[in-house]
């Protein structure tokens, strides 16, 4: 949906669209991705479609300004392009893909953190969305991952933050006010009654939050689900349920899956064998790790690592 502002010709959607994925490229030349010297606020680039990469998307808006990407998640896929924007709410494990991008028209998309303390703060200011919010899902809970429709409106304020690269001086005062800005409007646009339930504090979307950070900090360590479930405040059978609901696994399938990757990151970075990559993130069985690692990649760990560094590496994902 190319909503117009008051008094701007009708083409302003292309031409924002335009000019962000310019200074994108700029930036880009050369790398995936580039980490800005914007808190929170990355560029990514593919110039040729990828294969399904695993990753984990953080708490952010993915705002595509060309070509296409597809996110997977627990079986459910979405698409996004210079359309349409992904909003994550959850540190998710999820797959994604480049499918639209060539050298001459390379995929670009910008991604922001979400600040949950800065969201806090403005739920606590703002009136409350009067719209119903998003459809939940199977389970009867919002869903961790949603569509948007990209605007003028905001892909203004992108461009308005983007610019500010090229303003060293101004970054430290003027950013906050324009990420600030931005995170109003995702309040109070067309997601906004599903980011407000999503951001309340208190509410078990947040104590999931909270579990997935311990899981994050703590998954080499032996996970006791009853102790983490207590550590929330959430009966078992209620945070198991809630757990799967957002993230499309069980809380031991979702350590499996952060130890499955860090193992993958430590083989290709630290050039470490797989046993001991086993060992680190903690398993006790080299052969169990094998398996499960062939399972979630494709291939068993010497192999795949392998095919990772004959093709450059991994690869960046949003």
């Amino acid at each position: 949906m190319k909503q117009e502002l008051p008094g701007v010709p009708a083409d302003t959607f292309e031409a924002l669209r335009a000019a962000l994925a310019q200074r994108i490229a700029r930036w880009t030349d050369g790398a995936e991705q580039f980490d800005t010297a914007i808190p929170g606020l990355a560029f990514y680039r593919h110039d040729t479609p990828t294969p399904p990469m695993n990753c984990m998307v953080g708490p952010s808006i993915a705002l595509t300004v060309q070509g296409a990407k597809r996110a997977l998640l627990g079986g459910r896929s979405y698409s996004y392009h210079s359309g349409r924007h992904l909003i994550a709410a959850l540190n998710l494990p999820v797959v994604l893909q480049a499918v639209e991008a060539h050298p001459d028209r390379p995929y670009l998309s910008l991604v922001l953190e979400l600040d949950a303390r800065g969201i806090a703060e403005l739920v606590m200011q703002a009136e409350p969305p009067t719209s119903p919010g998003h459809t939940p899902t199977a389970s009867g809970l919002a869903p961790s991952l949603v569509l948007g429709d990209t605007t003028e409106a905001l892909l203004e304020l992108f461009l308005r933050l983007v610019k500010l690269l090229d303003e060293p001086a101004a970054l430290a005062v003027i950013a906050p006010l324009v990420r600030k800005e931005i995170f109003y409007r995702l309040l109070t646009g067309e997601q906004g009654a599903w980011l407000w339930q999503m951001a309340s504090a208190g509410s078990q979307n947040q104590r999931i939050a909270r579990a997935i950070e311990w899981l994050k900090l703590n998954f080499a360590q032996p996970l006791r689900v009853e102790e983490l479930a207590a550590h929330v405040q959430m009966s078992p059978s209620r945070f198991h349920h809630h757990f799967r609901a957002l993230t499309a696994m069980s809380p031991l399938q979702f350590q499996k899956w952060l130890r499955l990757n860090e193992a993958r990151r430590l083989m290709l970075a630290d050039r470490i064998d797989a046993s001991s990559a086993a060992f680190q993130v903690g398993y006790e069985s080299p052969s169990q790790f094998s398996r499960e690692y062939g399972r979630l990649f494709g291939a068993p760990p010497r192999r795949d690592i392998e095919d990772l560094r004959q093709k450059g590496g991994e690869g960046s994902g949003r």
